[in-house]
């Protein structure tokens, strides 16, 4: 797959297209970040599942996003952005960033 090519456009794609169903996975990425961090994910049709390197693991369904996929718990205190090949994170009532500089491939 061309790391250019948005991992999230792809599930959206191919779940609007019906081909997949809310639980099948349709795409993974591992994200190398700043700091040695890194992220984990698994892409469904309406969801992303995460094992963050500081231990932490959970699934996060998608949200409006008017560029690239967003995802976000139900009160928006952490928050997965990914567009083409790039990713952060943000947390807390302050959106700051915890994840930054994320990249596949990196």
């Amino acid at each position: 797959m061309d790391s250019r090519l948005s991992i999230a456009a792809l599930a959206a794609g191919i779940m609007l297209a019906g081909s997949a169903s809310a639980e099948t996975a349709v795409a993974t990425a591992v994200f190398k970040c700043d700091g040695g961090k890194s992220i984990d994910a698994t892409f469904y049709g309406d969801s992303v599942d995460l094992k963050l390197s500081d231990g932490r693991s959970m699934k996060v369904p998608q949200a409006m996003s008017a560029s690239g996929a967003r995802y976000a718990n139900k009160d928006e205190t952490f928050v997965f952005w990914n567009k083409g090949d790039t990713a952060f994170v943000t947390e807390g009532k302050d959106a700051k960033e915890t994840y930054t500089g994320c990249v596949t491939g990196k």
